[in-house]
């Protein structure tokens, strides 16, 4: 990762620790006082979003310094055990929401002022959404997978912050009507729909993460691009060349070629220009690529 890069992912989640922090005392201290399950849950979301973004902070803090020796192979293994590590305890929030919330359906459900309750949710669903697309904007302009990461917890509470708001519209338009007695349910079980929902997003965090960690095949774009690319490269290169494997660590894209000779002596420059060509063309992934070719006799 380069000076630049790093200094910016820095910046980005310092920014994203700062705007979480705020929400995360909001939404607890608001959650508390009016006894609603769904925003105590926004707010410990918020808080367990700013520890792991401090987490990650610190993770991209460590990884641009210099190894020193004790990683052979280098740092970018850190970054998918940070996201699996993110995306379990985001897992493990839902999960106990989602058990809180079927207990509070049974026991009677819970009484919630909804229009301080709705009133609460727009600065949520406000303050989220903007955190959200400035984070999202730029992890198109850095390639880092802890600000994809972040993007993605953004995205989720703000998603929350917009259930949570449309579910206490719903709860007051319901204290309106005769069925009013009912708004009490109405607490838990936004609760428990979105938990459904929500367990999606930290679900594929852990999937990717455990598929980098364990250098599983990359995601089929990077994939048949590599395939396609050395096959342009054998193309124009004296010796027949094999793919041998594939892997995206973190920030790094593993790949490992063969070379095929029968020749008693291989030309280096051959071998040093077709390893150039493979670099030019896989540049464009914004990966950096450890490429080895081993020679196969």
């Amino acid at each position: 990762m380069c000076a630049q890069t790093s200094l910016n992912e820095k910046r980005i989640l310092s920014f994203s620790a700062l705007l979480a922090s705020g929400f995360a005392i909001g939404g607890l201290v608001v959650g508390v006082i009016m006894g609603s399950l769904v925003i105590v849950f926004d707010g410990v979301y918020s808080l367990v979003s700013l520890l792991l973004t401090l987490l990650s902070l610190a993770a991209s803090r460590y990884i641009s310094r210099p190894s020193q020796g004790h990683f052979q192979f280098g740092k970018a293994v850190i970054e998918p055990v940070v996201i699996a590590i993110k995306g379990s305890v985001i897992l493990s929030v839902v999960l106990y929401s989602l058990y809180s919330a079927v207990t509070s359906l049974f026991t009677g459900g819970r009484e919630v002022d909804a229009s301080f309750a709705t009133l609460f949710g727009l600065v949520n669903v406000v303050g989220c959404g903007f955190g959200w697309w400035y984070i999202h904007n730029k992890s198109k302009r850095f390639s880092s997978g802890l600000i994809k990461a972040e993007s993605k917890q953004w995205q989720m509470d703000t998603l929350l912050s917009v259930a949570v708001t449309l579910g206490f519209l719903a709860a007051y338009g319901l204290t309106l009507t005769p069925l009013a007695h009912y708004s009490i349910y109405a607490d838990p079980m936004m609760m428990l729909l979105m938990s459904f929902y929500f367990i999606k997003v930290p679900a594929e965090m852990i999937v990717q993460s455990a598929r980098e960690l364990l250098m599983m095949k990359p995601d089929r774009k990077i994939q048949e691009r590599v395939d396609h690319e050395v096959e342009e490269v054998r193309k124009h290169f004296g010796q027949d060349i094999e793919l041998n494997g594939v892997a995206k660590v973190g920030q790094e894209l593993w790949v490992n070629i063969d070379i095929h000779s029968d020749a008693k002596h291989l030309d280096l420059a051959e071998v040093e220009k077709a390893r150039r060509l493979l670099k030019d063309k896989l540049s464009s992934l914004k990966l950096d690529l450890q490429l080895t070719m081993n020679v196969a006799i």
